[in-house]
């Protein structure tokens, strides 16, 4: 069988289920309501337009996109720029910092770990304004964990960084032995000082990344 190289091949069957169709049209349905969500419907999947299937080397699991004004685009943890860099990345960046001896950049627009593999995934990618885990239980786990299971039997070695308990439950779905699974107290600041500062993720991954004739990834966000 041929190996599956873009999110087309290997969703085109969830995209067709009832309940895809269903979170789709419940999201419609409040935008047209007058009811503000986010990310902006053009930014819903952008995770997959800036990191193709057969090209994603990691992934990073998030819960929720930002609920705030202009926050969200779509990219788990990220921010568009000239926007406030919020407490969870500030604290990814200080573990950037003393991990790989990175600076601290000025904003926190990702989009450059996207374009070189880092599958940036909320396990929910949509919320409505202000109100966090609004979309939670409308079908988005069902599809994200759909992916999770397309990563898991992609052939080329993958990182799988697990922060905080919703992500490490999906360490269950992940049995192939290509892969590397690291697990880590989630950046919040209430739980950072648990064990996420010193894990030492981004230098693990590109340990693993080189290992297996890989190029690592450049996590260094510049200023703008």
């Amino acid at each position: 069988m041929q190996s599956m190289q873009t999110w087309h091949d290997a969703l085109a069957a969830e995209k067709a289920q009832p309940y895809f169709q269903h979170i789709l049209a419940t999201v419609r349905a409040e935008r047209q309501s007058g009811q503000t969500v986010y990310p902006p419907a053009a930014d819903v999947f952008n995770a997959f337009k800036l990191t193709e299937f057969a090209q994603t080397k990691i992934v990073i699991l998030g819960q929720d996109p930002y609920h705030g004004d202009n926050q969200a685009h779509g990219l788990a943890f990220s921010v568009l720029p000239n926007v406030e860099i919020p407490p969870s990345l500030q604290n990814i960046y200080k573990e950037l910092q003393d991990d790989l001896s990175l600076y601290i950049p000025n904003n926190g627009f990702l989009v450059k770990w996207a374009t070189q593999g880092v599958l940036l995934l909320n396990t929910v990618l949509t919320v409505r304004a202000h109100e966090p885990y609004s979309h939670q239980a409308k079908g988005w786990e069902r599809f994200t964990d759909a992916i999770i299971e397309a990563v898991n039997k992609s052939p080329q070695p993958v990182v799988f960084m697990l922060w905080g308990r919703p992500a490490q439950l999906k360490a269950a779905m992940l049995d192939n032995p290509k892969h590397l699974v690291l697990k880590a107290p989630h950046p919040s600041p209430l739980s950072a000082y648990r064990g996420f500062f010193g894990c030492k993720h981004f230098s693990k991954a590109n340990d693993f990344l080189k290992s297996n004739g890989l190029e690592p990834i450049d996590w260094q966000i510049e200023n703008i």
